[in-house]
């Protein structure tokens, strides 16, 4: 009984919540509610902008997928709050030494983690070639690095991680998490994780074979 009071009392707290906020809304044409709930089965549900033309609006949580070399991934996160891309460039870094015992010779990301400050304290732990572009620039020298093999080479890289996101959707159900709350949200990000890392690694090690 005191099990379900507390459920009682979590649910009736969150309806009161999405009352408030729909009131504001709706008769202060407020959408920016802070600490808005989206679902009562999934508070922890966030409203994620994505921008794209097809999908501007998402709704879930942001995770956060590493790969190195042969498709492995290497580290995942999934965030209580969605962070700004461009903030988690040097941490990324830091988990690759912590996890591989190295710097990785080149880092690869989208125009959404540049970020002059992390790009500078990677390149002191070591980094050589950091390929994330800043769009758009009119400066000469950073223009001519963008171009350069390495960069490019670099990009096509990240391409290929973003199919690598493809799959862990498609093979290994992260569309959508069967899974309730943020724990269960962990645990079937992770086991997706590790049923992909599985199979690259099998076929890597066969091709060796």
């Amino acid at each position: 009984m005191r099990q379900l009071q507390q459920e009682l009392d979590r649910v009736t707290e969150l309806v009161r919540h999405v009352i408030k906020q729909t009131k504001v809304r709706i008769f202060g044409s407020d959408t920016h509610f802070t600490e808005k709930v989206v679902s009562l089965f999934e508070p922890q549900t966030e409203v994620i902008r994505k921008g794209k033309a097809s999908k501007p609006t998402e709704f879930g949580k942001m995770v956060k997928i590493q790969e190195a070399e042969n498709q492995i991934i290497t580290s995942y996160e999934i965030y209580d709050k969605k962070p700004n891309d461009s903030d988690l460039l040097l941490k990324a870094v830091e988990e690759h030494r912590e996890r591989l015992g190295q710097i990785p010779d080149l880092v690869a990301a989208d125009a959404a983690f540049h970020s002059p400050v992390q790009k500078a304290a990677i390149t002191e732990m070591g980094v050589k070639h950091i390929s994330v572009p800043n769009r758009p620039t009119k400066n000469p020298l950073i223009r001519k690095t963008q171009k350069s093999r390495w960069f490019r080479k670099g990009q096509k890289w990240r391409t290929g991680c973003e199919g690598r996101i493809s799959v862990l959707k498609r093979r290994h159900g992260l569309d959508r998490c069967r899974y309730r709350g943020q724990d269960g949200m962990n645990r079937w990000v992770g086991f997706g994780v590790i049923a992909d890392n599985l199979i690259n690694i099998g076929r890597v090690l066969a091709t060796r074979a």
